[in-house]
């Protein structure tokens, strides 16, 4: 998770508009009884201009990221999230967007709510089946995600904060050439030589390992001989098939449906245009004089110096982008007809119309079986959402696991002591149910004392209640059911030890003077020649396909220069011969360079928001609570035990 924080989270303008991703700094990020200096969220953490920020509010969003990283890494935790410099990061970058934030209003920076209510309406979660904006789909949306609308509202306005800021500061920095050539340069910079290995597996296996030396081993190596914390779940499936059926929507529910939405099944008509704008009337009078000659009109434009831009609009559209004026001449002609040139704001206008695309009003007869449909699928996940809830509140209200599937008469299901894998060290033969993956995530971080949550499987579908019945400690296997494993290790690293001295031996002859192939050949063991490697710096940097340790390691050797590298896992050793290093001319690569000139910019950028952070954090007021933040850091990494 650490290397994700620091690549993704390294941008303070990445960070500034995380807006609705809540993985870090969302929900609470401006809330209003924050703003307002109020806050009643345990010891502060810190002071800025006088309002306070709680370590619970801190430990909110902590969570938050641990929780994301637990959806693809069942058995990250928290405390390996602080052992890792995570929490010191977040805690840092936190305290800055308060104080970031807090500045900006001090400033004046406001953020307006119709604003904020068009972001909500332009969110995709939150359409309805029509396409457009529902309340409805809003409270099913935030229902699952467990946020209020009130949160939703204050993360949206901390984003629109922040944008306000950061953007017009990291927008327009542009890293110089003097520094993008020479790196430019260095990543087609090309490396050559040889590369072989003496595999372990070429190493006779040897006598086999006495007792005294198994038990030795693994007294020596207990940990890697630990079964890792277990969990004995117990969960009920229920969804869509527990729904009521009863969904199917009255007929004045269809023609209410109807009416309100007769924009969307009522005539229509868009047209598709190209247009062209010109600061002159007279080259635009030429140019539409071509064009109504037979000219191409992307020609035309062309050649008076201007772009021919093809769009489709329908007419409020085309009235509110260019003027009514313009909406008014261009759907009063039919197809290949040619409106101006016209004046409006930004030049004169010439727009060829290419097609006409008009769709029938359609009655209700003709939508009626669509919008039940619909309307069915709506009241059905309406209907689900509602039992969700109903669930979480008889939880939260005090019912047990038990009460809750007794009352809505669910199949309960108790796993194995699992690992955060789904594997059950004591039944190699368990298979996981499809949903079992799922839930361990979820359920990563609970404990036996903790109530049942309700978790999604799929979003208006399946749910699952979930419960802890046991946590069953980490604790070494016992020796007997590990022996095979540490008799193999044992093995496995005597013959590292004979590779890695035949390895030796390889290199001192080839830096003696002998060519790395007849080196190989004179093993004490049969070999595979060197084969020939090569490859640029920047295939070293490839998130696609990783580069293979040895080539990776060229780039840090001198011509002519001979290492041996561990392959993992006690696979044998490496010998690696550089042999010829290419200099690279970045001038050839103009896409490179651009390329590298928008990271650097990026980069670049980024200094410039963090002294402008550092710089409104000091003139705000920030006072930060050390020993709060050594105590919240300690529980969180498990060490106030």
């Amino acid at each position: 998770m650490i290397s994700f924080f620091r690549n993704a989270l390294s941008s303070w303008l990445v960070l500034g508009l995380f807006g609705l991703v809540l993985i870090a700094f969302a929900v609470t990020s401006i809330d209003p009884s924050w703003v307002n200096g109020s806050n009643k969220g345990g010891p502060d953490i810190a002071t800025i201009d006088g309002r306070k920020i709680s370590a619970t509010e801190a430990r909110k969003q902590l969570d938050n990221i641990v929780r994301q990283e637990q959806r693809n890494n069942p058995e990250f935790t928290m405390a390996a999230f602080a052992a890792q410099g995570g929490v010191d990061q977040t805690l840092n970058q936190f305290i800055s967007f308060k104080a970031l934030e807090a500045w900006g209003r001090d400033q004046g920076l406001t953020v307006s709510n119709r604003l904020i209510d068009g972001e909500i309406a332009s969110t995709q979660a939150f359409f309805g089946p029509t396409g457009k904006f529902e309340r409805s789909a809003m409270e099913a949306a935030l229902g699952q995600a467990r946020m209020t609308e009130r949160e939703l509202r204050a993360d949206m306005a901390a984003d629109a904060l922040r944008r306000q800021m950061l953007i017009p500061i990291a927008g327009g920095t542009v890293a110089p050439d003097g520094i993008i050539l020479p790196n430019a340069s260095l990543l087609l910079e090309q490396r050559s030589g040889l590369i072989g290995i003496v595999p372990s597996a070429a190493i006779p296996a040897g006598a086999a390992p006495t007792d005294a030396e198994i038990t030795a081993y693994y007294n020596a190596n207990v940990g890697r001989f630990t079964i890792p914390e277990r969990r004995v779940l117990r969960y009920a499936m229920f969804g869509a098939d527990n729904a009521p059926t009863s969904t199917t929507p009255t007929e004045a529910e269809i023609a209410a449906f109807y009416k309100t939405n007769a924009a969307s099944y009522g005539a229509s008509e868009t047209r598709a245009i190209s247009q062209v704008i010109l600061p002159d009337q007279k080259a635009a009078d030429a140019l539409a004089a071509k064009v109504r000659g037979g000219g191409a009109i992307a020609d035309a434009a062309r050649q008076a110096g201007g772009e021919a831009i093809a769009q489709t609009v329908a007419r409020p559209a085309l009235a509110e982008a260019a003027s009514p004026a313009i909406a008014d001449a261009v759907f009063a002609l039919p197809q290949g007809g040619v409106a101006g040139p016209i004046k409006a704001d930004l030049g004169w206008y010439v727009v060829k119309v290419d097609r006409i695309d008009a769709k029938a009003a359609r009655p209700l007869a003709a939508v009626k079986a669509e919008i039940a449909a619909s309307l069915a699928r709506q009241k059905h996940d309406e209907a689900v959402a509602n039992m969700v809830s109903d669930i979480e509140d008889s939880i939260a209200d005090g019912s047990s696991f038990d009460d809750v599937v007794k009352a809505r008469g669910l199949t309960v299901v108790t796993t194995p002591a699992l690992l955060a894998d789904g594997r059950a060290p004591d039944q190699p033969d368990f298979k996981p149910a499809p949903e079992l993956p799922a839930l361990l995530r979820f359920a990563a971080q609970m404990t036996a004392d903790e109530d049942p949550v309700v978790e999604t499987i799929v979003a208006n579908q399946r749910y699952a209640l979930v419960a802890v019945s046991q946590v069953i400690a980490a604790a070494p296997a016992p020796l007997a059911r590990v022996r095979d494993a540490v008799v193999a290790s044992i093995q496995a690293e005597r013959a590292a030890k004979q590779a890695r001295a035949i390895a030796d031996a390889i290199l001192a002859k080839a830096k003696g003077g002998t060519a790395l192939a007849d080196a190989f050949a004179q093993a004490p063991v049969r070999l595979a020649p060197p084969a020939k490697a090569g490859a640029r710096q920047m295939d070293m940097m490839r998130n696609d396909r990783p580069a293979p340790a040895p080539l990776k390691l060229m780039f840090g050797m001198k011509k002519g220069e001979i290492r041996v590298l561990a392959a993992p896992n006690n696979a044998g050793w490496f010998v690696v011969h550089l042999a010829e290093i290419v200099p690279g001319d970045a001038r050839k690569e103009p896409g490179l360079v651009n390329s590298l000139r928008r990271d650097f910019s990026r980069s670049v950028g980024d200094e410039y928001i963090q002294q402008f952070i550092a710089a409104a954090s000091k003139e705000i007021g920030v006072k930060r609570n050390d020993k709060a933040i050594t105590a919240l850091k300690a529980e969180l990494s498990g060490q106030d035990q």
